[in-house]
């Protein structure tokens, strides 16, 4: 299940490299709407599955941690709704896609130094049970979209 995040979170960063090193704005926003995709799925991920299992095994110190995540995630959320309305080539687009970058950067670079390594300890028992319920909840996910 964690191999599974930390894919995800690979699969986005790839994608934000992709976005810097393209110079066509069509192509720019054919990458930013994949990243919205990837980063929506990840997180409903997360928050219906992911979270609510580590929360249950972790301490005050873990429980925290996924009070923060949710708060980032809404930012990235709301950034990503923003974007949404925004037409890609405005010029504010790309200020608020490298706001979007820099959100889940910070947010990626937490969870993998914090919560995963408490989350591979405490849900040690679950976790083929937690990958499989992840990948169901994925797939239904990206069957919506």
């Amino acid at each position: 299940a964690i191999e599974m995040l930390k894919a995800d979170h690979q699969k986005v960063r790839e994608l934000f490299q992709e976005y810097e090193s393209e110079q066509d704005q069509k192509a720019k926003n054919k990458i930013a709407q994949r990243v919205f995709v990837e980063l929506e799925t990840h997180a409903q991920l997360e928050e219906t599955v992911f979270y609510p299992a580590f929360k249950q095994e972790a301490d005050q110190e873990g429980k925290q941690l996924v009070a923060e995540s949710l708060q980032e995630h809404q930012s990235v959320k709301e950034l990503i709704e923003e974007l949404r309305e925004l037409d890609a080539d405005d010029e504010t687009f790309d200020a608020k896609f490298h706001e979007l970058m820099e959100n889940v950067e910070h947010h990626v670079e937490e969870e993998e130094s914090e919560m995963l390594p408490e989350a591979e300890t405490a849900l040690a028992e679950q976790a083929e049970e937690l990958m499989e319920e992840m990948h169901e909840v994925k797939r239904q996910l990206l069957s919506r979209q």
